[in-house]
């Protein structure tokens, strides 16, 4: 038997669906405020489907992504919606997502204006979290950004890296994973986010050879299309695959587990259904859902 953190699924994704408006640029963060309340509805049914750590809405929370939306003023009063909305629903995460964009290590900027960027954001959250989780980490410089500026907080920190969808071996940026994990001291855990499960099951065997604990949480994306690259991308760029219900999803996660992994979850697309469906298998193999403990080890 083995002890397995159950994490939350994606969360921008599940609130487009739900609320049914035309995406914009600001994602998650736009709904957030057009439909109050609606954020905390997720984080519900993933606390119902067996999730033990909740992921606060703040991963698109970035002035550089709120430039020219008319809501440059709101930068703290939107990371402070995030943790009410996330309010007692157990364990929570603070989501440092990339500045600038997702999947574009190319507009990572230099490395102590990251590191003071993140350091703001570290600052809001960390009164109100229980540990933090660097996502979509696309190069190394990246994770080491994100990383030093999370870590001043005392929180436990995770790191998230996104991996080419063709081949897990390797960041977005192109850099080996393995080369990445050398840089990573001070994270608590590394997990493989955002990348689609096949990937992230080529990058698990790459994290089993570290001495963190590791995991994943994939994304229901086909591929991450040349127009999502673009400036200011929304997410009807990007389709959803048909093959990839719950079913199919537990099955890509417990052969995670099944090499090491004790932290799991679900990204981009994967949502309450798949959460659920993934806690019965994980307890139909005799393993046991257990929170993380707060020194970043798992229970």
């Amino acid at each position: 038997m083995t002890d397995i953190i159950l994490l939350d699924g994606g969360m921008g994704q599940e609130l487009v669906h739900r609320a049914g408006d035309r995406p914009t640029p600001l994602w998650s963060t736009q709904v957030m405020v057009d439909h109050p309340g609606l954020v905390a509805e997720v984080h519900a049914d993933y606390r119902a489907a067996g999730a033990t750590v909740h992921t606060a809405n703040t991963y698109a929370i970035h002035r550089d992504r709120l430039e020219g939306t008319g809501m440059e003023g709101q930068f703290e009063a939107l990371h402070m919606a995030a943790l009410k909305e996330a309010a007692g629903v157990g364990v929570i995460a603070g989501s440092l997502g990339p500045l600038r964009a997702s999947y574009r290590p190319d507009l990572m900027p230099p490395h102590d204006k990251a590191v003071a960027t993140y350091a703001e954001v570290v600052a809001l959250l960390a009164p109100h979290v229980d540990l933090f989780i660097c996502e979509t980490v696309a190069s190394i410089a990246h994770a080491r950004a994100a990383l030093e500026a999370a870590t001043a907080s005392g929180k436990p920190v995770w790191v998230a890296l996104t991996v080419d969808d063709t081949d897990g071996t390797r960041l977005r940026s192109g850099e080996a994973v393995a080369d990445a994990l050398p840089h990573l001291d001070g994270a608590a855990a590394v997990l493989a986010n955002c990348s689609v499960p096949e990937a992230v099951s080529e990058t698990i065997k790459v994290l089993a050879t570290g001495t963190r604990p590791f995991g994943g949480y994939a994304n229901g994306f086909t591929k991450i299309s040349a127009g999502f690259l673009a400036d200011k991308p929304t997410v009807d760029a990007l389709t959803a695959r048909a093959d990839l219900d719950p079913e199919a999803y537990a099955a890509f996660a417990m052969g995670w587990i099944a090499q090491g992994a004790t932290i799991v979850g679900g990204c981009c697309e994967v949502g309450p259904a798949h959460i659920a469906r993934l806690a019965e298998a994980i307890t139909s193999a005799g393993h046991r859902i257990v929170a993380p403990d707060l020194e970043g080890v798992p229970a």
